[in-house]
């Protein structure tokens, strides 16, 4: 059975050490040491477990899928050269396979759920603010569906993993000019989709934060 990150345990079921090796370092000894690449499990599983779940919206599943993520980057890890894919944009390129097959087998569209793309939450709203911004996250929901899988791909890690447009070029193996064009035309897109609910689709900054 999968654990959750906040289990703060290693892929073979060990607490994490706190001396951990420079990332370069771990990835090598991860080869031929099971213990180094628990370590390295440690570090992103938090990370692919929420790109995997809001990629599919079920919790049962992505845990799951996650365990596949792992368990199929320690069997291809020996091959694994940094040829300008940094170790996180190879797991999550893994990631996406397994979940673009998990779709085709289940025979759906790809889901994003988006929770957190819509305003962020006030702290103090009352029932009436509370069910309208239920109702704002359906729509926006909604619209997200009818997007192309690549571009619920780029909304998830733009959105739920916060990532800046280069890292995002590493994950899905474009130029980051690339990425910001995609961004831009997947926004219009949206707005035209959302052209009753524009206050709906709130832009990052160039660090991947909300700007609202």
């Amino acid at each position: 059975m999968f654990n959750l990150p906040h289990s703060r345990r290693s892929f073979f079921g060990e607490p994490m050490t706190a001396d951990m090796l420079d990332e370069d370092q771990l990835i090598e000894q991860a080869k031929t040491d099971p213990e180094a690449f628990g370590k390295l499990y440690e570090l992103y599983v938090e990370k692919i477990y929420n790109y995997v779940y809001y990629r599919i919206g079920n919790q049962q599943e992505a845990e799951d899928l996650t365990a596949k993520v792992f368990h199929r980057a320690l069997n291809h890890i020996p091959n694994y050269n940094n040829k300008g894919i940094p170790f996180a944009a190879w797991l999550y390129r893994i990631a996406h396979n397994l979940v673009a097959n998990w779709h085709r087998d289940h025979k759906r569209r790809q889901v994003v759920a988006l929770d957190q793309v819509t305003l962020s939450s006030k702290k103090e709203e009352n029932p009436h603010q509370a069910a309208e911004r239920s109702n704002e996250r359906e729509l926006l929901l909604a619209a997200i569906q009818k997007l192309p899988p690549e571009r619920q791909q780029l909304l998830t890690l733009k959105f739920i993993e916060r990532m800046p447009n280069a890292e995002i070029g590493r994950v899905m193996g474009r130029s980051e000019g690339a990425i910001k064009s995609l961004y831009h035309r997947t926004l219009v897109s949206l707005k035209e989709l959302l052209a009753d609910h524009q206050n709906l689709i709130t832009e990052p900054n160039a660090d991947g934060k909300s700007s609202d």
